[in-house]
């Protein structure tokens, strides 16, 4: 059997670090991830989908991540059952994470942590980026450097 869930999102709020009463960190946090596909004439939708972190994962994405901030999360979906106030029967369906990992890149970091307060706006305001230099390439660099393999010899792999 296979459960495995993998999702790419922005935070919809401030992840917030709790301990369980054995003193295990633990933080439950949403992200809203996109759909892939528009209805012609409507806006794109997205999914709200929740997150459980466990032990030093909750801690990670507590300590770097904040509302708007782009996050990668790998896990596996869980269930469970529990009655509400009124007595109903729920089910709840959430993202148990084992590894979580930034998206954003660095230079969206760099700057303000919450400049993606509204996730709607954020979708509506393409980013401005600065042109930068092309990166350089590995066949303009200088040879010489390098050193020359003899190949008479077993490889030690």
């Amino acid at each position: 059997m296979l459960n495995v869930a993998v999702l790419m999102g922005r935070l919809v709020a401030d992840p917030e670090l709790r301990h369980t009463p054995n003193n295990v960190a633990v933080t439950t946090f949403t992200i809203a991830v996109d759909r892939s596909y528009v209805k012609a004439g409507t806006e794109r939708q997205a999914d709200f989908i929740d997150i459980v972190a466990w032990r030093s994962s909750a801690e990670f994405v507590c300590k770097y991540f904040r509302k708007g901030q782009m996050i990668a999360v790998q896990g596996s979906i869980q269930t469970r059952s529990y009655t509400d106030s009124q007595g109903i029967k729920r089910k709840a369906f959430e993202i148990v994470a084992d590894n979580v990992h930034f998206a954003d890149s660095k230079r969206d970091n760099s700057g303000n942590n919450n400049s993606f307060n509204n996730y709607n706006n954020y979708n509506e305001q393409p980013r401005q980026e600065a042109p930068s230099a092309p990166a350089p390439a590995y066949t303009s660099g200088n040879t010489g450097d390098f050193e020359e393999i003899i190949t008479d010899d077993d490889l030690p792999f």
